[in-house]
Parts: structure tokens; sequence; C-alpha cells
């Protein structure tokens, strides 16, 4: 085997297969955010969908293990609170407002009703080290009954792993940059990263782009998307590179 090549990936064609629906159209990073509307809030999420435009989302878990849909393990930059949010309950959570607006944090499951599978869902899992079950679970149990297009992806490849053993059926991807790495290092993790996520799909940074690492998984049959799109030169660039965009408007 070349060293240039991925020890394991996904059997060519998986991803594509398993993905459908999720590419059809842009997603939206955080919602629609922007112009009075916080990121990851119900408003934002609503304009995506008026928009017609996919969601791109952040899940975390409360302190009794309900996924709720915040970016920051802090409360601080988005609420008027501060503290983890993995140490506070889930009664807690649902009172407290995002910054700015009359808006509560929701949890996974209020947006995915309110997303009524009516465009593509891709919900990033911020798990910061390998204990990741408590997380999963939250995820698994609020896509319970969800019919949409839907994907669960991570920075951490132990969550798309823990899918893949434990909800199969459930579309799972990677995501990854190659920014603040040495050349080789970065090379190391990446490769192990694939190999042990087991993913059957990748958001990849548009800031990495070419990239042969990515041309080299979507050869092999992952659909790469890439984030986060901020202006026309990158967009020209993620249509070029990449099966989808994951973007933020101007």
């Amino acid at each position: 085997m070349s060293r240039s090549e991925p020890v394991e990936t996904a059997a060519p064609g998986t991803g594509r297969k398993r993905i459908g629906r999720l590419t059809a159209s842009p997603l939206a990073h955080r919602g629609l955010h922007g112009r009075g509307r916080i990121e990851n809030s119900r408003a934002a999420f609503a304009a995506a969908i008026r928009k017609g435009h996919g969601i791109e989302l952040d899940v975390q878990a409360s302190s009794d293990g309900h996924a709720f849909v915040f970016h920051d393990y802090e409360l601080d930059r988005l609420t008027e609170e501060s503290g983890c949010v993995a140490d506070r309950g889930s009664a807690e959570l649902k009172r407290i407002r995002l910054k700015g607006s009359e808006e509560t944090i929701p949890t996974l499951a209020e947006i995915l009703e309110l997303i009524g599978s009516q465009v593509p869902v891709l919900i990033e899992v911020k798990a910061p080290d390998r204990n990741v079950t408590a997380l999963c679970l939250s995820v698994m149990r609020a896509l319970e009954g969800y019919r949409g297009p839907v994907g669960v992806m991570s920075f951490n490849p132990e969550v798309s792993r823990w899918f893949a053993v434990h909800a199969p059926r459930v579309t799972r991807g990677l995501v990854v940059t190659e920014s603040d790495k040495g050349r080789l290092r970065g090379w190391i993790e990446r490769r192990f990263a694939l190999w042990r996520a087991r993913p059957e799909f990748l958001a990849y940074d548009v800031r990495d782009f070419p990239s042969r690492f990515a041309s080299r998984a979507r050869r092999r049959g992952l659909p790469v998307f890439t984030w986060t799109v901020r202006n026309a030169k990158q967009a020209k660039i993620g249509r070029i590179n990449a099966d989808q965009i994951i973007y933020e408007a101007a």
C-alpha cells in the first residue's frame, strides 16, 4: 500500500448512496443568522427553510443527557449567563435566553420538529474528548422517528465511529481542517481519523482547498461538504472541490 493512500475508508460509493438529498442545496452555517437573527436560533433556522436551503447546526448535551443546539462550550458569548453548557441541566438551559433575543436555547428535538424534513440537516456534535457515549445517545434519541435527510458529523472521529457501531442507519461524517498542523503530524492525524471514524462523508475547511486528501476521498466515493464559505471566491472554490457548501451570508 502506498504511503499516500488512507489506510481505510468507506467502500467506494457508499457515502453518496447514503447521503442522498443531503447535498441537494447549500446549507446555512448555524442557520441563516445575522440581521437580528442569532446563530443556532429558531429564527435563523426558519429563515434558511424559507430560502429552501439546508441547515448546519451544533449540538451539546445537558448534564442530564438531553441534546441542545448551541455552539460554544461556554455560555458567555451567546447568552447573559456564564459557565459550561454541559454543567447545566435541561430545565436550566431551556430558561436561558439567547443574547439580544427573546428566544431560549433550543433542544435538538424542537429544532427537528421545526424543520420537519423540509430541508437537509447536518448536525455537528461538539465532543471535546473520547467520552462521547452520552452525547451521541442524546442525539440518537432526538433523531428517533425523524425521516428527513440528516447527517451527524464531528471533528472527533469517535463520534462517527460510535454511530457506525451503534446507529449505522444514521449517516455520519468527519469534519476536517488542515490548519495549524505540521505537515507530517497533520498527514498522520487525518489518516488515523479517517480510519477510526469510518465516515460516509467529509466536511472540509474551504481554506484548505485544493487538498490532495479531500480529492482522494472524493475519488474513493466519499462526498465532501465544505465550510465555512463566506464570499464569492470561496463559493467558487467550493463548487470546484466539493459536492456542496456550508455558508454564511455576507
